[in-house]
């Protein structure tokens, strides 16, 4: 059988530049600890990454991921963002979802609320610490982090700011929107976009009715597009989620927030987002990036899967948008400076 194209590539760029390009393309200036946070249904399994020099008591980022069965780095991901904070002081910590990397759980078992509880029971953990700073805690979420971070913030108090990089205000809007804007990005015809939209509208019907994943295969034939009986639970458990309330609570409204938003996001109505925040908080920052996508991915190699491929490989640095890593370290740096805006 032949190799896909990109492992061949891959391949053979590893036995030209040799493994050391890849571990100095991939070495952070960390400590990194693994942890293990009590409390809730299942203990988080984590990560802590400190600064690789001082005993702090350090301030704290803590980590909300978006959708998926996300492990603590996020496939590495993350750990760009954790070296840029830890040069500001700052320690990150994040877990991986329930029933990712050997833990516990099932992340398709949950609700927005139960996440927000995961991340309650995350701050008490680091709150009784004595190498991190429990009056400069804030948190970093992405995506569905959007409706996670506002609940966490009303019910917690003294988070000291948040960072929130594409969230979404309502589950069936961002649901819709994202449906279009796909459809429309790859070529879809007038009538493949109405033949969407009705299926759309259809499953939206029995998600009201609480149908069962029995009942939703039923009536769309059988042809399900991959979609399981876990996930359709736990769409029916959190399709009303709307952030917009919790944004609104006085709480958050005070909290410094910096609000990154992507250029080319597909998922997201970046619009409609900021327009919420504006309204809702009186202590933000807004940073746009053009050339980005929802995952805050450079647009020149996330619609290259060879280009993507090899820069997660050989530069994960190189993979976020100029300027978006300098700007949350400087949000960290000043958080009260979105409140003197």
């Amino acid at each position: 059988m032949r190799r896909p194209l990109i492992a061949v590539l891959v391949l053979a760029l590893l036995a030209a530049a040799g493994a050391g390009a890849v571990v100095a393309g991939n070495t952070y200036e960390l400590r990194e600890e693994r942890v293990t946070i009590p409390g809730g249904p299942h203990p988080l399994d984590g990560v802590l990454a400190t600064p690789a020099s001082g005993r702090g008591p350090f301030g704290l980022v803590v980590f909300v991921h978006g959708d998926g069965p996300v492990d603590a780095t996020r496939d590495g991901f993350y750990r760009p963002m954790w070296e840029a904070f830890a040069r500001a002081g700052y320690a990150s910590l994040s877990w991986n979802k329930p029933g990712v990397g050997g833990s516990a759980g099932n992340w398709l078992d949950q609700s927005m609320q139960d996440r927000a509880e995961e991340v309650e029971t995350a701050i008490a953990w680091a709150r009784s610490r004595r190498d991190l700073d429990a009056g400069r805690i804030g948190l970093w979420g992405a995506s569905q982090a959007g409706w996670v971070l506002p609940k966490v913030t009303a019910r917690v108090p003294d988070v000291g700011f948040v960072i929130a990089v594409s969230p979404a205000i309502n589950w069936l809007r961002q649901g819709r929107y994202n449906l279009l804007a796909e459809m429309r990005a790859d070529g879809a015809t007038a009538a493949e976009i109405r033949d969407a939209v009705d299926r759309s509208d259809r499953t939206l019907r029995l998600l009201r009715a609480k149908a069962s994943f029995e009942e939703y295969r039923q009536a769309v034939g059988g042809e399900t597009g991959g979609l399981t009986a876990d996930r359709w639970r736990f769409i029916l458990r959190n399709h009303t989620a709307d952030a917009t309330a919790d944004l609104r609570h006085p709480a958050t409204g005070r909290i410094p927030t910096l609000l990154v938003l992507a250029g080319h996001d597909l998922n997201v109505d970046v619009a409609e987002t900021e327009a919420v925040y504006r309204e809702a908080l009186s202590a933000l920052q807004v940073r746009r990036y053009p050339d980005a996508d929802h995952s805050l991915v450079r647009r020149s190699l996330a619609d290259s899967d060879i280009k993507l491929t090899l820069a997660a490989i050989l530069a994960p640095r190189s993979l976020a948008p100029d300027g978006l890593v300098d700007d949350m370290v400087a949000f960290l740096r000043d958080p009260g400076k979105a409140a003197r805006r």
